[in-house]
């Protein structure tokens, strides 16, 4: 930890002298409030517009330059910057990192070329394509008060009224060394990079920051639904179920359990929910189910699926659920339950195979209020799962009272094209 209150984490890994440099700012669309949905998203944008020392679209110039790439993600919450770089660059990249940190520019022309490349973004990822445009509707529907509610790019109205001094005021409040965590994995010494982040980061003050209220959700009281109509070829629903979050690696045993439920459903090739729906019973041409406990707020437990011809997606839903009812009634044996960890453990490990996969792990694990100390912990909480915990958080949490519905009814494709992006690229 720098004075500052930066945070410095290190993985070091000789295997190739390749380096991954992160810095995670621990704020999203979760801390956004109505009318100003998608800010943390444009200024994400807006740090490769230049700063005082850099004209716009240099710093990606640079770090081509020196043989890296780069790029940027936002989520709901948080937003982080990466380059990927050979590692006696790593301490050029880190001076420019640096620099956008206190000395961003907010030019308006720039912000105006680029706003419209964002609500292009936004045309091109969720309001062309149906199955994003359920995902939008069901969190909208599922979250009555929490910001979850809203999407990550941003309300279209919203961005159509965003100013730039809108953006300035997110990078005032929020971009500060000690609301940031450097996540250096690869080819390094530690010493060295705590003496580079001291050099670069360190002179810097850190900010007052005002963390936004909680926005806890408020009790569901029954199923939720909701229906978008879109041109698609085929029908599509998603059920959503709220399910504890991962708070306490410790504690927390009905989120580790989750996890494997979701891996008996869906988790390898002949996982339950594939294997039935789709190649016995035929009733389904493709479904899943996804968990992830990983959050700052609230998490919801996913079941969805592309019903097959003949089947309504009324009769799909039902066919999810009694999957769920089964394991609820039935369980799972200890041979099914013992080649489902063995899959989902591999792929925890799996995911960390390269410097970068690392360093994603330790700063999503951070972010989310949970120590990067505590990843080996995960799977051993995942192997120590019993047939009991699994059949005793599906007879827990999958009632209607906690469910929400999203069905995408299909119109008539169109052989319409949409309209060519403006320039720009498209983070």
């Amino acid at each position: 930890m720098l004075k500052n209150g930066m945070k410095i984490i290190v993985n070091e890994d000789h295997r190739a002298p390749t380096v991954a440099h992160m810095i995670w700012y621990r704020t999203g669309s979760v801390d956004e409030r109505n009318g100003t949905t998608g800010t943390a998203h444009a200024l994400e944008h807006m740090m490769f517009k230049g700063t005082k020392k850099l004209k716009p679209g240099e710093f990606s110039k640079r770090v081509a330059q020196l043989g890296g790439r780069e790029n940027a993600f936002t989520s709901r919450d948080y937003t982080a910057y990466f380059q990927q770089i050979e590692k006696s660059k790593l301490e050029a990249v880190m001076a420019l990192e640096a620099d956008r940190m206190v000395n961003l520019q907010f030019d308006k022309t720039e912000f105006a070329k680029e706003i419209r490349v964002i609500m292009e973004e936004r045309r091109l990822r969720t309001d062309d394509q149906p199955i994003a445009m359920v995902q939008e509707a069901l969190a909208a529907t599922a979250y009555a008060a929490h910001p979850y509610r809203n999407p990550v790019i941003g309300w279209m109205d919203d961005l159509q009224h965003m100013t730039v001094g809108d953006v300035k005021a997110w990078h005032d409040a929020w971009y500060a060394p000690n609301n940031a965590t450097m996540v250096v994995s690869g080819d390094v010494d530690a010493r060295q990079v705590h003496a580079l982040a001291e050099k670069y980061f360190g002179r810097y003050p850190q900010k007052t920051l005002t963390r936004t209220r909680p926005q806890n959700e408020p009790p569901q009281l029954g199923i939720k639904r909701v229906t978008v109509k879109a041109p698609a070829e085929n029908p599509y629903v998603v059920l959503a179920f709220k399910v504890p979050a991962l708070r306490d690696i410790a504690r927390d045993d009905d989120a580790f359990a989750l996890d494997v439920l979701s891996a008996v459903l869906d988790g390898y090739d002949n996982a339950r929910l594939a294997a039935k729906l789709v190649r016995t019973d035929r009733v389904a041409n493709d479904v899943g189910a996804s968990y992830s406990g990983i959050a700052r707020g609230p998490v919801m437990f996913l079941l969805d699926g592309v019903p097959a011809a003949g089947t309504t997606t009324e009769q799909l839903e039902k066919h999810l659920r009694a999957e769920i009812t089964r394991i609820a009634t039935e369980g799972v044996s200890e041979t099914e339950l013992k080649r489902v960890k063995t899959q989902l453990i591999a792929g925890q490990i799996y995911k960390r195979d390269s410097v970068f996969g690392q360093a994603m792990e330790i700063g999503s694990m951070e972010m989310s209020g949970l120590s990067y100390k505590d990843i080996d912990l995960i799977i051993e909480r995942l192997r120590a799962v019993t047939p009991q915990q699994v059949q005793s958080v599906a007879q827990k949490y999958f009632g209607d009272d906690a469910l929400t519905v999203a069905t995408l009814l299909p119109l008539p494709v169109t052989d319409k094209k949409p309209a060519p992006p403006p320039a720009g690229p498209l983070r």
